[in-house]
């Protein structure tokens, strides 16, 4: 790559000057230079050979290069507007690439990104604090997201190892802000004099592709949660995903990520599904989730076509229910174990007889602060609950053991606050655990079993070639080993995305192949 300005130089020039050009000559690996002046682009070699040249009045030059060829971009000083630029470095040759499509602003400041799964992006911003994220491949680039940046952003600068956008606000400083598209937005003003971040980038999760995605919410904002795969007795690749929506009901999809259903049953947050569970001598098929209108579980009937319908529901108790698992024992029966905010949980004992549905307390037990997803390993009799600030617990699953905890993973280096969504893939290698890391929007994969060793971690990038945006701030997630055909042959993974991109949409759903997780990471 480049020896393009370092961070501590690129945010030094930035923070001596609102001017345009903080960088208008780049390093190139194996010696020469990228030279903006007030007349053209040029390429040179190590000798000062001039190797390419493109007439244009422009300033702010920015680079990306990978294996001699890359990216450039500048900006047009006559019309204000981005102009991307093809940069092969081997054959000396500038090539001007598509433009952005027509702007509604004229640009001020802008800069490149390169994210860990190698694409490279392009920052606009406006005089007025407008500003946009661009993905810079393919024959059209594609916009991303919108965001807010300072007035008059005049320069930025991004760090892509740590995927930090530096800008300047004029008479404020230099804030920097999350450059991630899929990560939480967020940004921190750096006080004058102040020194950069010590110490290396934080080691980078691999990446995957998602393979589908679920169609958008009705609703914009945080909409979609969490969601639970159901398997067809007869053909795996009529399988269903349920989904929940937080403002609305239960959603319903097919295995292309189609709609099938809505259940308008109200608030619901968490759901969870067992198959042939044996009620009244009949086995069911059945799914509850948390209801937040009412404080309630709803209970779910799911018929051999994947058609889902309400059963019943019953009380919690609870003030302010919110996360909710089954768990099946050994012996028989369905628990279901639900949690409010408080830290507190219930385990409810499901029955049916001639009289139609009922559910007993069976024990309760609590954790110190905010809990929500939790998980059941029914053939070891465990439970693994998330404590949101802390970490993920594990205690015996049966209500007539002691809910005894120990911690599993605490928040840390692999966990990053909050602790969300949980499942578990049985392979044929063994168990293992999947956790939500929602603070760096990563996954992390661990033993089911003692000692519970970290597998890895890994993030859901962009799928370019379908046009689909990788998973972002997650809450719920889950999991199956079975063969659903397909992508889907060792198994499905269902990720909740917080932040959906390309361009900004409602929230949905993302369909991952366990087989490319397996991959990654070495299972």
């Amino acid at each position: 790559m480049q020896k393009h300005l370092t961070r501590a130089a690129a945010l030094l020039c930035l923070l001596a000057s609102t001017a345009a050009h903080c960088a208008d000559r780049i390093a190139l690996d194996g010696g020469g230079w990228l030279s903006l002046d007030k007349h053209a682009l040029q390429l040179t070699d190590a000798a000062g050979k001039e190797l390419a040249r493109l007439p244009m009045r422009a300033r702010q030059l920015d680079l990306r290069t990978t294996n001699g060829s890359g990216i450039a971009v500048v900006l047009d000083a006559a019309t204000q507007h981005a102009l991307p630029i093809r940069v092969d470095i081997k054959r000396g040759e500038l090539t001007r690439l598509a433009p952005l499509p027509q702007q509604s602003f004229g640009v001020e400041g802008l800069c490149l990104f390169r994210d860990r799964q190698g694409l490279d992006f392009l920052f606009i911003a406006a005089k007025d604090g407008q500003a946009e994220q661009w993905l810079m491949h393919g024959a059209t680039p594609q916009l991303v997201r919108k965001l807010s940046m300072p007035l008059d952003a005049g320069q930025c600068k991004v760090d892509d190892a740590r995927h930090i956008l530096y800008a300047n606000e004029e008479g404020i400083g230099t804030w920097a802000y999350e450059a991630n598209s899929e990560a939480m937005p967020a940004r921190r003003l750096l006080k004058a004099g102040a020194r950069l971040p010590a110490g290396p980038a934080a080691s980078p999760a691999v990446v995957v592709e998602p393979r589908a995605q679920t169609t958008p919410m009705a609703r914009l904002g945080d909409v979609a949660d969490d969601p639970a795969i159901w398997v067809h007795p007869r053909d795996a690749t009529r399988s269903r995903v349920l989904g929940t929506n937080k403002k609305q009901g239960l959603m319903v999809y097919d295995l292309q990520g189609k709609q099938q259903q809505f259940l308008d049953v109200g608030r619901l947050n968490n759901v969870d599904l067992r198959q042939g569970v044996t009620m009244d001598g009949e086995p069911m098929d059945l799914a509850v989730a948390s209801q937040r209108d009412d404080n309630s579980v709803v209970l779910f009937g799911v018929d051999a076509d994947g058609g889902v319908a309400e059963l019943t529901r019953f009380a919690t108790g609870f003030p302010e229910v919110y996360g909710i698992c089954l768990f099946q024992p050994r012996s028989g029966g369905l628990d279901v174990i639900v949690n409010d905010k408080g830290g507190a949980f219930r385990q409810f004992r499901l029955a049916k007889g001639s009289d139609g549905w009922s559910s007993t307390l069976a024990r309760e037990f609590r954790v110190d602060s905010q809990p929500e997803g939790c998980v059941a390993d029914d053939r070891n009799e465990r439970l693994f609950i998330g404590e949101e600030k802390r970490g993920v617990w594990t205690l015996a699953a049966r209500a007539d053991q002691p809910a005894a905890r120990k911690m599993v993973l605490a928040v840390g280096r692999d966990l990053h606050a909050d602790v969300e969504g949980m499942a578990i893939y049985e392979g044929a290698k063994g168990a293992y655990l999947i956790v939500s890391s929602q603070g760096d929007s990563s996954y992390v994969v661990l033993d089911a079993a003692a000692p519970y060793k970290v597998r890895g971690r890994f993030k859901v990038g962009f799928n370019l070639a379908e046009g689909i945006d990788g998973t972002s701030d997650t809450d719920g997630l889950d999991v199956t080993s079975k063969n659903l055909g397909g992508p889907y042959a060792q198994g499905m993974l269902v990720i909740q995305d917080g932040y959906k991109r390309m361009p900004d949409g409602p929230q949905n759903f993302k369909y991952v192949s366990w087989e490319d997780v397996a991959k990654a990471l070495n299972l």
